[in-house]
């Protein structure tokens, strides 16, 4: 049998010969030999150093990709958004809780997220419409849902498209808090990461749209860094929906910009608005068919 294409043939052939725990020799450390001893990309002391941070850029940048292309994997669809967005279910539980309760602070924040859960909702249709037009498609044209791995927005719409039984991906990052992995991430798509900046480098290497629902620091993060590659020309131009136009309208004054000659004019159409899931994937087609092509073209 050939060896795996994934592993460097000279390790294959190094390892063979040996059998049963002796197999492993070389990756797990022999207590009685010395750190020196090991190799070098199976010292995880070693590996950890400053210096080799950017051995690490690399493997994180190589690993997701890698897995990505031998799937199939080209065109994707990113949605972001909050994680403490919950579902309709969740968030009528949390308001009969906070109820019973009689606190009026406790009932007052289970109000806004069930009026939130909305979002989340939405969220999970978009992901659901997509999916669905993908599974018609020829493999070579098929683009996949993908988000940031996490709960709330991420989680919807990682279970719209689990419940269309189509693949989907999950970008997760190591936090401290709040980034627990969904669990409606297909199997073999649920990638972690350390580095935010290469997180973000495998949002947009396969990005066809850009679809942003209300969320925190970290969407207007994710979403301003797409709009900043995109008006200095630094990736091609990707259809960006904001999604729920009365939120991003109250939080930020695009046109105020304009006024103070902060971003021109026609800077003001790299991204459109939407409040149905229907008009924000129909965004996105609209973008395709005006160029001249489809969403996975």
């Amino acid at each position: 049998m050939p060896p795996p294409p994934l592993y460097e043939r000279s390790l294959i052939e190094d390892l063979a010969p040996l059998q049963g725990p002796e197999a492993t020799r070389g990756l797990v450390q022999d207590p009685t030999e010395p750190d020196s001893y090991r190799l070098a990309f199976a010292d995880p002391e070693f590996m950890s150093r400053r210096e080799a941070r950017g051995i690490r850029f690399q493997l994180e940048l190589l690993k997701p990709d890698m897995d990505q292309d031998a799937r199939g994997i080209h065109h994707t669809v990113v949605v972001f958004g909050s994680a403490r967005t919950a579902d309709a279910e969740a968030a009528a539980q949390q308001l009969r809780n906070a109820e019973e309760s009689g606190d009026a602070q406790a009932i007052a924040q289970a109000r806004r997220a069930m009026r939130n859960a909305q979002y989340y909702e939405d969220a999970r249709r978009f992901a659901k419409l997509v999916a669905e037009y993908s599974c018609r498609q020829p493999v070579e044209r098929r683009v996949y849902i993908c988000t940031g791995g996490g709960p709330g927005i991420m989680e919807a719409a990682n279970r719209g498209a689990y419940e269309a039984e189509a693949p989907n991906i999950g970008l997760n990052i190591l936090l401290p808090h709040e980034q627990r992995s969904n669990p409606y991430i297909s199997p073999g798509l649920n990638f972690k990461f350390h580095y935010f900046a290469l997180r973000k480098m495998h949002f947009l290497m396969r990005a066809k749209a850009l679809v942003a629902f209300p969320g925190g620091f970290g969407t207007m993060d994710e979403l301003f860094e797409v709009l900043t590659l995109v008006q200095t020309t630094k990736i091609k131009p990707v259809p960006i929906v904001l999604y729920g136009t009365s939120f991003w309208k109250r939080l930020f004054n695009f046109e105020m910009l304009v006024e103070e000659g902060m971003i021109s004019p026609e800077d003001l159409s790299l991204f459109q608005y939407a409040d149905t899931p229907q008009e924000a994937w129909q965004h996105i087609r609209q973008f395709y068919r005006l160029n001249g092509q489809d969403a996975a073209a």
